[in-house]
């Protein structure tokens, strides 16, 4: 039985090996994205404090001064005084010289340009300099996220990515089946790798012994990846939990008693926040839609669980009121597992702790196709030694043994 899945478990390596490396790798590179990414541009992230902050409001009107026809999507700030404002702009999307509609175009004339998320401008918080005008997608990082999810190639480089995930995870269960030791010797053998022994005896062990250590945390990479890759496999997750994805509906403000129907401020929803959760990391605002919309504000926690364990307040958008909030705790579990499953993901879980160890494991996981195809190779060629090998006479034979 274990031939068959030998033979199963090289295939598929062999298959998707290339690609997994290529996971591996990018998925190593994009660990600590956010921390190199602020160390190699700190001042677009941090400013030198000094006097009194500017008010929100007029941060927003500073960028929308700025950047002609652009809308304000969200507003975040953080409770670290050095940090920049970021304001996530709304930018009318570009006409397409072929005349093609992008899906969820109406196509009816007159609808005007649609708005979409677009750069973001990073804003000294004490002067109100635009500092940078930020477009991730023009940026390294996102080439290398590019190559992580869809090999730079997309839909059919995500389908291409997805079948690699799905075959890692059939590697990896033939890979602990083939690992399985018959007796207390050979289990010995496979726990700890064999330093002073040849090349290919070392080679052996990294591919078997490493691949069993770290192939339960792998089996989470692959895990979290598949909800990525494929929706069926996200349903099938959530409907075996019965978890569902849909959220609460988020309550509506009441109708506006001023006749101007004007809406609050950025700093007054702040202020009303800050009331009820004065430490968190950083407040994000989202302003209402329409005029029976809430005015959300997200907010990270001190101490939260991870990075995405918000917490989300609706304010009515006229008199500022708490209509209701909810924290990461008061989600359904098909929300606490969606937010989770990027952490989990990028090791980010646990903070650097966790960061740091998944790196070596997405580097571990890089080399195990190449250790994989070097035994391949090696048991090829001695295969091929003993075959062309003509049988030796006796007397040869004793002449080589004397």
């Amino acid at each position: 039985m274990k031939v068959f899945f030998r033979r199963i478990h090289l295939y598929l390596g062999l298959t998707a090996g290339l690609v997994i490396t290529i996971s591996c790798l990018t998925g190593a590179l994009l660990v600590f994205e956010k921390e190199l990414t602020e160390g190699f541009n700190h001042r677009r992230y941090f400013v030198e404090p000094g006097g009194a902050r500017l008010q929100l409001d007029e941060v927003a009107a500073l960028v929308k001064q700025a950047v002609p026809g652009a809308g304000i999507a969200r507003v975040q700030v953080f409770a670290d005084p050095a940090r920049t404002i970021q304001v996530q702009l709304e930018e009318g999307r570009k006409e397409i010289a072929s005349g093609k509609r992008r899906k969820g175009d109406t196509g009816k004339e007159g609808a005007g340009p649609k708005k979409e998320k677009g750069r973001t401008a990073f804003v000294n918080p004490y002067t109100g300099e635009i500092i940078e005008l930020y477009s991730y997608p023009q940026t390294f990082y996102y080439k290398i996220f590019s190559l992580h999810r869809w090999l730079l190639a997309g839909a059919t480089g995500k389908l291409i990515t997805g079948i690699s995930t799905l075959i890692f995870f059939f590697i990896l269960l033939t890979g602990i089946i083939l690992w399985w030791p018959k007796t207390r010797n050979i289990f010995r053998q496979r726990i700890k790798v064999k330093w002073d022994g040849n090349w290919k005896r070392v080679n052996n062990d990294l591919h078997i012994v490493l691949g069993f250590y770290t192939s339960i945390f792998l089996f989470v990479s692959v895990f979290t990846g598949l909800t990525w890759s494929f929706e069926w496999f996200s349903k099938a997750l959530y409907s075996s939990l019965g978890a569902s994805l849909k959220p609460a509906a988020a309550p509506l403000s009441a109708p506006a008693v001023d006749i101007t129907g004007k809406s609050i401020s950025y700093e007054t929803a702040l202020a009303v926040v800050k009331h009820a959760v004065p430490d968190a990391l950083f407040y994000s605002f989202t302003v209402p839609k329409d005029s029976s919309a809430a005015f959300t504000v997200s907010l990270l926690p001190a101490g939260a669980l991870h990075e995405a364990a918000t917490t989300t307040y609706y304010l009515d958008q006229f008199s500022g009121k708490v209509l209701a909030s909810q924290t990461f705790a008061q989600r359904n579990l098909g929300q606490q597992i969606r937010s989770t499953v990027k952490p989990l993901h990028t090791g980010a879980i646990f903070g650097t702790p966790s960061k740091i160890f998944a790196l070596i494991l997405a580097l571990l996981g890089a080399t195990f196709p190449t250790t994989g195809t070097i035994m391949w190779l090696n048991r090829t060629m001695k295969k091929k030694r003993k075959t062309a090998s003509p049988a030796v006479p006796e007397a040869g034979a004793a002449a080589q043994v004397a």
